[in-house]
């Protein structure tokens, strides 16, 4: 039963607080957004105060709505209410915004400030990670809690979303709501903040659309809240707002859509509605003149009247006790009643693999596979062993291999299609063309702290997801991104589908771990390395054609986890020659070997699949892998850009610097030097450029 709305002088006392609090945050450091965190500041405080469930004694609790800043520019939006609420921040803090060590960075920073759940910042990116919170609620009670209805389980909750126009002019936020749409997702909750402006002023001059109708196109349930009185007057009606999201709240069969009309910047005395307050201080005397406007005194700045602040911090207390009291003893009927989840869970909680779960992996013995097939072999073999891991594709899953046999998927089931036949607990995820949602959802899914996810293209679209990849990678998010159809080896496809220069550009992201495996077995481990690691991304590169199935050495797979190691040796003494190769190119780099071997040249070959891997390793591991005094050729089937620093200033590198063209795979690489004998000729150049 929705509880009435209680708004007391205190909570308008507190508001204003809010917003004279962004002012002088602003002002002191000299830039930054203080527009929309004082027009919006209502509205954060309506969630943080009078609607969401959270504790800020406890900002990770498992009961918890979750919130998106969306519009992260406005980050103090959430700051003041993070310190009006208790989550940890004080007024030092807001008067340190933008500075270097504070715990208030221009944009919110997951993991760097309690109670911020993703980072924010590049628009609309929000909105998607937003659709991936709730996405990942309704698979945590589908592996946890399957048989509750939707709504009435312990790992239920509300994810609110606060977007601005910049978000909504973003392709990616209207990639992640049309999914949403698809999706059904009852559980989300976006509020629309309608202030048509942005930094180049009103947003009429490029943004004319009706939003709140696209919207509805997309399956949402839309409704509007006009504080501008259809812009005849302003009235912060605070009540219509609450009974909008209260009634949003009701609709579980649909996300919600809440366009709020407001000016930028009210109540500021001659700039609200200006573009110059979306990204600049706003001057000592509108500050002064905002202040008498709101009852502060202009000589005072960071004012917090301690009897506010100690009653907005006693009722999030309050509001977080009484939740927490409740949702307390659900969960402990619940762990009572189910065992088995409850141990998952436990496990899942602590970010724990299952012991011994490398042994469901496949092993492969002679013969030839693709390394993406060899991916969806060892996905399907991972999938009763590892319950909490799900992905798909981006409209690729045959193509990818992106799909676990005889796993449901994950939609509405009246949405079910001849091949794919699925349900609200489903598991194989479908994205629709939309790359640059689908990082940002698996980011979300993955930063919600109960599952795991994966998403696949091929890595040529990789440049569609970049954006998405990036904030992986900054936020520590172990999201793993399946990226097929590797190199020229694409063939007819042509030099639109053939990456050339996307390994390297990947590999220049830092925290992104990237891993291109070179048969089958080292498929399989690299899926293990990356399940392993929880602090950061990986990014599977595969070939689309087959290659050898190559006998592991010795040590392999310790060697493999190191990020390269040796796979065959030179047959007498040292090494004269290291060929140095990833992926499908390894094995064109032993073939290379057998003929320098067949002429007396002492080669050994090194597996390099992930760089940044074996940069972390001791320099004394390295030098025993590839020996300095050794002549080294590096191949792999990409630009060169990376490579002279393993082989030398006299070593040599096979690559393709250049587009490829529509013809068959196997014609290309050979065309572009990747054979052995053209890498033994390269070889011979290494060695002579040392003498």
């Amino acid at each position: 039963m929705t509880s009435p709305l209680r708004w007391t002088e205190t909570d308008r006392r507190a508001v204003d607080t809010a917003r004279v609090l962004a002012a002088d945050a602003v002002e002191k450091v000299g830039n930054g957004h203080p527009g929309t965190a004082i027009s919006l500041a209502p509205v954060a405080y309506l969630l943080y105060q009078k609607v969401m469930q959270g504790d800020p004694a406890d900002p990770t609790w498992a009961g918890r709505d979750r919130f998106v800043m969306s519009a992260g520019h406005s980050s103090l939006t959430q700051y003041t209410q993070l310190f009006l609420a208790g989550y940890g921040l004080e007024v030092d803090d807001l008067a340190a915004l933008r500075t270097e060590g504070s715990l208030t960075p221009g944009h919110p920073e997951y993991g760097h400030t309690a109670g911020v759940e993703c980072t924010t910042g590049p628009l609309g990116a929000g909105v998607a990670m937003a659709v991936g919170f709730a996405m990942a609620a309704r698979r945590e009670r589908a592996i946890l809690d399957p048989t509750a209805e939707p709504g009435s389980s312990v790992f239920d909750h509300v994810v609110y979303c606060i977007a601005g126009d910049g978000c909504m002019q973003e392709g990616v936020s209207g990639e992640a709501s049309s999914l949403a749409g698809a999706q059904k997702l009852g559980n989300l909750v976006l509020i629309y903040d309608d202030n048509r402006i942005s930094i180049e002023g009103e947003t009429q001059i490029a943004f004319t659309e009706d939003v709140a109708a696209r919207y509805a196109a997309y399956g949402w349930h839309v409704q509007h809240v006009d504080w501008t009185g259809g812009g005849t007057t302003y009235s912060e009606n605070v009540q219509a707002l609450y009974d909008a999201i209260e009634a949003a709240k009701a609709v579980t069969d649909k996300p919600s859509f809440i366009k709020l009309t407001t000016v930028i910047g009210w109540p500021l005395p001659t700039k609200a509605g200006h573009h110059s307050v979306h990204g600049a201080k706003l001057g000592a005397e509108e500050i002064a003149g905002l202040k008498r406007e709101l009852g502060f005194d202009p000589e005072q700045s960071f004012a917090v009247e301690p009897e506010v602040l100690a009653s907005t911090r006693a009722n999030a207390a309050a509001r977080a006790s009484e939740a927490k009291a409740a949702w307390g003893a659900r969960f402990e009927a619940w762990q009572a009643a189910n065992p088995e989840q409850a141990a998952l869970y436990q496990r899942l909680v602590s970010r724990e693999l299952p012991a011994g779960f490398e042994a469901a992996l496949p092993v492969y013995g002679a013969g030839k596979k693709s390394t993406r097939a060899a991916s969806g072999e060892v996905l399907t073999a991972l999938a009763d062993t590892l319950p909490e891991l799900w992905g798909g594709s981006a409209d690729l899953a045959g193509s990818n291999n992106t799909t676990m046999k005889g796993q449901p998927s994950f939609l509405p089931p009246e949405q079910s299609s001849h091949d794919f036949v699925g349900d609200y607990n489903g598991r194989t995820l479908h994205f629709g063309i939309r790359e640059h949602a689908m990082g940002n959802i698996v980011n979300a899914i993955t930063i919600s702290g109960l599952t795991r996810a994966y998403g696949g293209t091929f890595l040529v679209f990789s440049d569609y997801m970049r954006g998405a990849v990036r904030l992986a990678a900054l936020q520590k998010a172990p999201s793993v991104f399946v990226w097929s159809h590797d190199s020229v080896g694409v063939g007819e496809d042509g030099p639109t589908h053939q990456p050339i220069e996307h390994v390297a550009a990947l590999r220049a992201i830092p925290g992104l771990d990237v891993v291109r495996p070179a048969d089958a077995n080292e498929t399989a481990w690299a899926w293990a390395e990356a399940l392993k690691h929880t602090d950061r991304p990986t990014g599977l590169i595969l070939t689309r054609q087959d290659v050898p199935n190559i006998e592991p050495a010795d040590g392999a797979r310790e060697g493999f986890a190191k990020g390269g190691y040796v796979l065959a040796e030179a047959s007498t003494g040292a090494p004269q020659v290291v060929l140095l190769a990833t992926g499908s190119e390894v094995s064109v780099a032993l073939a290379a070997r057998d003929l320098l071997q067949a002429e007396g040249v002492a080669t050994r070959v090194v597996s390099l699949p992930c760089l940044e891997w074996f940069a972390a390793q001791p320099a004394d591991y390295r030098e025993q892998v590839i020996p300095g005094s050794a002549a080294k050729v590096s191949v792999e089937a990409g630009i060169a850009m990376g490579w002279r620093e393993y082989v030398g200033q006299t070593g040599e590198i096979v690559s393709v610097d250049h587009f490829g063209e529509s013809a068959a795979g196997p014609l290309l690489l050979a065309k572009y030097g990747f054979t052995a004998e053209n890498v033994a000729a390269k070889a011979r150049t290494a060695l002579a450029n040392q003498s």
